[in-house]
C-alpha cells in the first residue's frame, strides 16, 4: 500500500479491513497526478483503468465503484456485483467485495459493527447527508445496516462503529443559506456545525454534521476527521484530490471488506 494513503485507526475487528487511497501513487497525468480512480472526470481511461487494478490488487478482494448521485440508495454487494450501480452507499455481508465510494472533497463514511458480520461505505456530500425530511444517506445505511442477515441475526446501534475519512474543511467549504437550512430545518443541533461568514453565506462543518447524525441514530463511537485541518482536502493539494480548489479533478476512493 502507498505510505500515503490511509488506514483508519479504530477498534474494528481484524477481519474488516479499511483504507483510504490519496492523490498520490498511480498512472495518471496532468490535473490528475497521479491515482485518480474516477472514470467520469475525463481522465484518460487506460490510466484509470490502471489505477483501479493496482487499487484491487492491494485490496486482494474486488472493488466495486458505484454511480454517485448525491443521493440516499444503497447498493447491497457481492463480488458479482456490476459497477456502475446508481447508488451513494454500498454495504456487504460477504468476503470477496470491497464497498468504496468515491469522493474529492466530499465525506466519506465507513460503518462496520464490532462483531465484523458486515461493512459498508457511504458518500456523504452536503445533499446526501441532509437527504429529505432529515433522512439522508447516513440514515438509510444505517436502516440497511440493521436490517437481519442471511442468519437471521441484525445489528443494535451500540455495535456500530463508524470511521470518517478527509473532506472539505469547516473554514474552506463555504456555503448559502439554503445548505443551512436544509439541515437545521429537521435538526435544530445542525446550527452549531454552521459558522456566519459574509452576508448570506456560511461555513460549514461537514464532519460535524455527520458526527451529529450519527449520534442521534445511537452511534457512539466514530473515528477519523474531527474537523481539524489535517482532515482538510481543500488544504492539502499535495496529498488530496479537491473538486472546490481544482474544478477538475481526480477522485480519491475510501474502501472497506471483510476477510
Amino acid at each position: 500500500m502507498n505510505p500515503d494513503w490511509l488506514q483508519p485507526q479504530w477498534p474494528a475487528p481484524a477481519r474488516v479491513q479499511a483504507l483510504c487511497t490519496s492523490r498520490n501513487g498511480g498512472s495518471s497525468g496532468g490535473t490528475y497526478d497521479s491515482f485518480n480512480l474516477g472514470d467520469h472526470v475525463g481522465d484518460a481511461p487506460a490510466a484509470v483503468a490502471d489505477n483501479r487494478a493496482t487499487l484491487a490488487k492491494v485490496l486482494g478482494v474486488r472493488p466495486v465503484f458505484l454511480s454517485q448521485v448525491h443521493g440516499v440508495a444503497v447498493a447491497a454487494l457481492t463480488p458479482d456485483s456490476p459497477d456502475g450501480q446508481v447508488a451513494d452507499s454500498g454495504i456487504s455481508c460477504q468476503t470477496g467485495v470491497a464497498c468504496t465510494i468515491m469522493v474529492a472533497d466530499c465525506l466519506p463514511v465507513l460503518l462496520t459493527d464490532l462483531q465484523g458480520r458486515r461493512v459498508a461505505a457511504a458518500h456523504a456530500g452536503w445533499r446526501g447527508l441532509a437527504g429529505a425530511g432529515g433522512q439522508g444517506v447516513l440514515e438509510s445505511t444505517f436502516k440497511a445496516f440493521r436490517a437481519p442477515a442471511p442468519d437471521g441475526i441484525g445489528v443494535v446501534a451500540t455495535e456500530i462503529i463508524a470511521w470518517l475519512g478527509p473532506c472539505i474543511g469547516p473554514k474552506a467549504f463555504e456555503v448559502g443559506d439554503e445548505v443551512r437550512q436544509a439541515f437545521v430545518a429537521h435538526h435544530p443541533a445542525a446550527a452549531d456545525m454552521f459558522a456566519a461568514g459574509a452576508p448570506g453565506k456560511w461555513w460549514a462543518n461537514l464532519a460535524g454534521l455527520a458526527r451529529q447524525r450519527l449520534a442521534v441514530l445511537g452511534v457512539q463511537q466514530v473515528f477519523g476527521n474531527d474537523g481539524s485541518p489535517a482532515w482538510c482536502t481543500v488544504s492539502q493539494p499535495s496529498r488530496f484530490f479537491s473538486h472546490r480548489r481544482d474544478r477538475v479533478s481526480g477522485r480519491m476512493a475510501a474502501c472497506i471488506w471483510l476477510v
